[in-house]
């Protein structure tokens, strides 16, 4: 039996003109939570449908849960939980309502459906809120009441797509909480989004741009391997530094946070700071010092090259 929990092989999808997905190949581990990150637009939305079945490819070949798409999509979507980006549920019933419909669509017995929406109405900490009418939910509501519908028939893969992206840090923090609870149970993930410290948190990722995956693997292995040091600048005249730095070829970019410059340098470069005073004639008071990498620096330097 495979350790897969889903894997794509040059998978591409064109609309018209448009290539939205172009020579994807993804391997999602069992029990994995797999992040795609990138901006919107950049095909992450079109790449969960295409892996859920609901979009054909135009090239490639797909394989979930050893099913293969989209053959088997009606097979598989007994077996996979999708909760989308909008939310997608009824504002006209309640929450306990919402669950009702769900299980009944999956075609839970009347004690299996009784037991399992108690079970989240728990979990989800929506006890006190099973009457009310989903569309008086707050953000963080809604978004808890939405994983608690994907998840009703037990899936064993999880789609999220952008599951976070119009609720409060806090909330995202608890989202998340729940996330690796669902994982430790055995679930795999999928989750999109475009937030570098959720991106963090993913067992590995895969970064997009324009339908491209530019890189993927573990945060860890991805900020190891991104081919470029960071250096921290304190000072004065930031913005003027940040010019003269950016015509450097060897400088990747340099971004001002707050009072100091993030200044990306090639790692070809075999002493950063020392380069950096003396090609920058930057000023012997400014301080400079090493920092570690983020995977926001990773989406910097995997995201730009090529955007054909």
């Amino acid at each position: 039996m495979s350790d897969l929990a889903i894997k794509a092989v040059d998978l591409s999808r064109h609309f018209g003109g448009i290539k939205a997905i172009q020579h994807l190949n993804l391997e999602v581990e069992k029990g994995q939570i797999y992040g795609f990150l990138g901006p919107n637009g950049c095909g992450k939305t079109t790449a969960i449908r295409l892996l859920t079945g609901l979009l054909q490819p135009t090239a490639g070949s797909i394989e979930v849960l050893g099913l293969s798409l989209p053959k088997d999509a009606e097979k598989l979507r007994f077996h996979i939980g999708y909760m989308t980006q909008k939310f997608s549920l009824y504002d006209d019933l309640s929450v306990k309502e919402n669950l009702e419909f769900i299980a009944n669509i999956y075609g839970l017995g009347r004690t299996q459906k009784k037991q399992r929406i108690d079970e989240l109405l728990t979990t989800f900490r929506l006890q006190s809120r099973q009457k009310q009418l989903a569309g008086n939910m707050s953000g963080g509501q809604r978004q808890r009441l939405s994983l608690a519908a994907a998840t009703l028939h037990k899936p064993q893969l999880l789609f999220l797509d952008e599951p976070t992206s119009a609720v409060d840090p806090e909330n995202r923090r608890d989202f998340w909480e729940q996330l690796f609870d669902l994982s430790d149970q055995g679930t795999s993930i999928l989750v999109s989004s475009h937030y570098m410290d959720e991106a963090e948190r993913c067992h590995k990722l895969a970064i997009l741009e324009t339908g491209i995956k530019r890189a993927d693997g573990s945060p860890e292995e991805l900020m190891k391997s991104m081919g470029a040091n960071v250096v921290e600048v304190y000072g004065g005249k930031l913005r003027q530094l940040k010019q003269q730095l950016l015509a450097l070829p060897e400088i990747i970019s340099a971004a001002q946070l707050g009072s100091r410059l993030r200044v990306l340098v090639q790692d070809s470069v075999n002493d950063p700071i020392q380069f950096l005073r003396q090609q920058a004639c930057v000023d012997p008071a400014i301080e400079l010092s090493l920092a570690r990498p983020s995977l926001e620096d990773v989406f910097v330097t995997s995201t730009r090259g090529d955007n054909s």
